[in-house]
């Protein structure tokens, strides 16, 4: 048999029926549908919770002019900074990516390292310089500096892979540079603009360190709040309903505002680059934006940190319990990325190779935690632990737990996409040789998989490393993490203790920020 593929040159290899057309086999069904069970137990609490005093009591809670307040708190935020992103995100990417910006390469990489820094770490650093900016201000200004990143990425890899020509055309017909923006070059964004704005959006509404320490109310903190207020957790319970149902409405309006509009080429189009629009006598005016966004989201936060650090002395900060704690930080990491990568493999799996309702409701089953903030999943795992697994409850097991609840959907996707790029015709082909299903994944298609699904692990475990509510609520006693050492310090006002921790929890994860930057700009080139 020669190495060309032709259609159908493979054909002889499979057996019965693709293996998207057949049954899942019983050693990737179990296991998957354990995680999918897994993955709901946080909801299935928060129904049983709030409906634990019957539906009306839940309904009055609810309904209350309170949640109400928070409701439009919530709101008010999210539309915020999901506008401000919008802007520096797409604003950025333009000028990196479409004009004669000096040295693009270096203001592509220092738009993306604010991912480096979590948004309680950017309100630390604002409130700690300048106190007058706690409240809504501080805030929006805070979020917004740290997650305009997950609009500027996915928007300059569309703009790095669009067809110059289409923009050539339009000036051709006379249309200036702002009017081909606006005509042919912003449609085509349209969908990945959407996508990082759904991730702003999703990632506003579960924040909790922000809020805190910006002395904002919003759901987050008032679920937090009431937990620590009063043993009755019901109102927390149905506070977290109103919240999932607001994200479940979030993913709802993302589809719809972009619509079913499909922005691609049929050809591969020119392989050249895109020309640069000349800045000219605006060379120096423009490059002020990109400048003032980094000096805000990267060197203010940065410099403050350092100067807390000088304020402070070895006695504040204790140079050996920040080595303990980041210790624990990697080490409580690395177990939720390891047990989160292990209970997706079964579903991530399941998702790429076969094409049945169940392998949908199993998948679908597993991104339940996408819709729930880690305080929520915290709430649900102390609900379980105390009333059917009391030994487990403020455990190590506990925790790594929830981590791999939490983030679960991230593991998934990570899986399910390295699995995809594994051909599907080699297993067929050890099939054939008279390999066993599970032998023909074992021994072909997970090793293809490996650097995609290391890579997920990677990037789930720099997620862990920063999450903060679940981690307040279920570390054990006398155990503290890079983020529970900042928030306590930092609600103490005690900002020379706190600003140790928050600077290695920044060195720790600019790594992987960078990489991601870098892999992106690979992969789109």
């Amino acid at each position: 048999m020669s190495g060309r593929r032709g259609p159908g040159r493979l054909r002889h290899f499979r057996g019965p029926g693709r293996p998207r057309d057949r049954r899942i086999p019983p050693v990737l069904a179990l296991p998957a549908a354990l995680t999918a069970a897994f993955a709901v137990l946080p909801l299935v609490y928060l129904v049983v919770r709030a409906t634990e005093h019957g539906t009306g009591h839940a309904w009055r809670l609810v309904a209350d002019t309170r949640t109400l307040d928070l409701l439009g708190n919530s709101l008010r935020l999210t539309g915020t900074v999901v506008a401000a992103t919008l802007l520096l995100g797409i604003s950025l990417a333009w000028l990196t990516e479409r004009t004669a910006l000096p040295a693009p390469r270096l203001w592509s990489v220092l738009a993306t390292l604010p991912l480096a820094v979590p948004s309680y770490v950017m309100s630390f650093s604002w409130l700690s310089a300048v106190p007058a900016v706690q409240g809504f201000t501080g805030a929006a200004l805070a979020l917004s500096l740290a997650c305009f990143p997950y609009v500027y990425l996915p928007v300059a890899a569309v703009l790095r892979g669009i067809d110059p020509a289409q923009e050539e055309a339009a000036r051709s017909l006379g249309h200036g540079p702002l009017r081909t923006f606006l005509r042919v070059t912003l449609p085509q964004l349209r969908p990945a603009a959407a996508g990082g704005a759904l991730l702003v959006a999703l990632y506003v509404v579960s924040d909790f360190g922000a809020v805190s320490l910006m002395r904002y109310d919003t759901f987050t903190r008032a679920i937090h709040t009431s937990y620590r207020a009063s043993f009755d957790r019901t109102p927390a319970a149905a506070l977290s309903c109103v919240l999932v149902l607001l994200t479940v409405l979030l993913v709802a309006a993302e589809r719809r505002t972009r619509g079913r509009a499909r922005y691609a080429r049929t050809g591969r189009g020119t392989a050249r680059p895109a020309p640069r629009l000349p800045l000219g006598r605006l060379r120096l005016p423009v490059l002020l934006w990109p400048g003032l966004v980094t000096a805000a989201a990267v060197v203010f936060p940065v410099a403050t940190l350092l100067y807390w650090i000088a304020a402070g002395s070895s006695a504040t900060w204790q140079p050996g319990r920040l080595a303990a704690t980041a210790w624990s930080t990697v080490s409580v990491a690395a177990a939720g990325a390891a047990l989160t990568v292990l209970l997706a493999l079964p579903v991530g799996i399941v998702a790429a190779r076969y094409r049945s309702r169940t392998a949908r409701l199993l998948e679908q089953a597993a991104y339940a935690g996408h819709a729930l903030p880690g305080i929520t999943v915290a709430l649900a795992f102390v609900f379980l632990s105390v009333r059917y697994a009391y030994p487990l409850y403020q455990q190590y097991p506990l925790l790594v737990l929830a981590y791999a609840a939490l983030f679960l959907p991230l593991a998934v996707t990570g899986v399910r996409a390295a699995v995809l790029q594994a051909p599907e015709e080699l297993e067929e082909a050890a099939r054939s040789l008279g390999r066993t299903p599970f032998q023909a994944l074992r021994q072909v298609t997970l090793p293809l998989a490996a650097p995609g699904v290391a890579a997920g692990a990677a990037l789930t475990f720099v997620v862990i490393m920063k999450e903060l509510p679940a981690t307040l609520l279920l570390r054990p006693s006398g155990m503290d993490t890079l983020a529970t050492r900042l928030w306590t310090h930092t609600d103490d006002y005690a900002y020379a203790a706190a600003a140790p921790y928050a600077l290695t929890l920044i060195l720790i994860a600019a790594v992987p920020a960078y990489l991601l930057g870098h892999v992106l700009r690979r992969n789109s080139a």
